[in-house]
C-alpha cells in the first residue's frame, strides 16, 4: 500500500485514513464496553478510550501493512 491515497484529487496520508476508521471503531467498542458493563471496572476512562485507539490503530496499520513501510 502506498504512503497517500488519493480521493477527489487530494492525496492523503494513509495513516490520516486509518486514524479516522479507528475513531469510528473506537467508538463501536466503547459502547460495546458501556452495554456489558465494562466501564464500571475501570478508574479513568478517557485514558482507557486512548489506549483501545491506539491498539486499534496499531492493528489498522498492521493490516494494512504501513508499519515500518520503505519506499
Amino acid at each position: 500500500m502506498t504512503g497517500e491515497v488519493s480521493i477527489g484529487g487530494v492525496y492523503l496520508p494513509t495513516i490520516l485514513l486509518l486514524a479516522i476508521l479507528a475513531v469510528v471503531l473506537t467508538g463501536l467498542a466503547t459502547r460495546v464496553l458501556v452495554l456489558i458493563g465494562a466501564y464500571r471496572l475501570i478508574v479513568y476512562r478517557p485514558l482507557v478510550d486512548l489506549a483501545l485507539f491506539v491498539i486499534i490503530l496499531g492493528l489498522l496499520s498492521l493490516a494494512t501493512g504501513q508499519v515500518g513501510h520503505a519506499s
